[in-house]
């Protein structure tokens, strides 16, 4: 009985311990690219310490549309390249677009994709909008 008990308190004390560092330590999955540095100054840095990208102002945007037809099964998609700015901006400007002329689509990584050909009526909308310098291709 006696070696029972004290192996039920060895393990309660390696478990407080293991999960203590491991809680302390856990900052190894934002790190998974680096295996090793033999820099002492090196300081890893994460996606999240990067700055977030100011908008551009309507006017100073130089947005391009275009058509592609290619991976998509055969159907067409207007594509809105150029935008740069926050994520939350991208996104508000293909809602506004999506909801305008009714169709769906997507936004990421300074693209928007809206379904079918309406390149003529993106730019309208573009232009209507304050994005002065939008060219169709």
């Amino acid at each position: 009985m006696y070696h029972v008990a004290s192996f039920k308190k060895f393990w309660y004390i390696c478990n407080v311990h293991f999960h203590r560092f491991k809680m302390s330590n856990n900052d190894w999955k934002s790190r998974l690219g680096v295996v090793f540095s033999t820099s002492p100054d090196f300081a890893y840095t994460t996606a999240d310490d990067e700055p977030e990208v100011e908008t551009l102002a309507p006017e100073r945007q130089n947005l391009r549309i275009r058509l592609e037809r290619k991976g998509r099964g055969g159907k067409t998609a207007s594509i809105v390249d150029g935008f740069v700015g926050s994520d939350d901006d991208l996104e508000s400007l293909a809602k506004m677009l999506k909801s305008k002329l009714g169709t769906g689509g997507s936004a990421k990584d300074g693209i928007i994709i809206i379904q079918g050909d309406v390149r003529d009526r993106l730019v309208e909308l573009l232009l209507k909008a304050g994005y002065s310098r939008t060219k169709k291709g």
